[in-house]
């Protein structure tokens, strides 16, 4: 699969989460299985929303509506995982956020996500104004 070859930089990413592996993360061939890559990816995200609610003073309902991950390389236990982020695209009530997962500043995965904001009664509701300049800071570089 090709990829677009600033997505395997981390300089690309204006937010970078880091997080140890767990020895549960490993699987039968002693590296981090898919679905331990997934919960990085997974925490990354959380914490990046946390942070926009603790911003924005409360929590926009953001849901995710899509999530896909390129598994590139093999990632290791023990060690620290890089999770760098950013946003690739801004729309009226959803935005696509962009991740890719480092080791010893080698891209071992990559994580497109498309979240949407959500009104109380379900349907889509348009971006926060306040939400929306954090995203627009949060732009991928490059």
């Amino acid at each position: 699969m090709k990829h677009d070859p600033q997505r395997l930089l981390a300089a690309t990413y204006p937010a970078r989460v880091e997080l140890p592996t767990r020895f549960g993360d490993m699987d039968a061939n002693f590296h981090l299985n898919n679905v331990a890559i997934a919960q990085l990816f997974e925490e990354a995200r959380v914490q990046f929303n946390s942070g926009s609610a603790r911003l924005l003073g409360v929590r926009p309902r953001v849901m995710v509506a899509h999530v896909g991950i390129d598994y590139l390389a093999e990632g290791h236990y023990p060690g620290l995982v890089a999770l760098h982020l950013g946003i690739a695209h801004i729309g009226t009530s959803s935005f696509k956020m962009a991740m890719a997962a480092f080791q010893s500043d080698r891209c071992f995965a990559l994580c497109d996500s498309v979240l949407v904001v959500r009104s109380p009664e379900g349907g889509a509701a348009p971006l926060p104004p306040l939400l929306r300049e954090r995203l627009e800071a949060h732009r991928l570089l490059g």
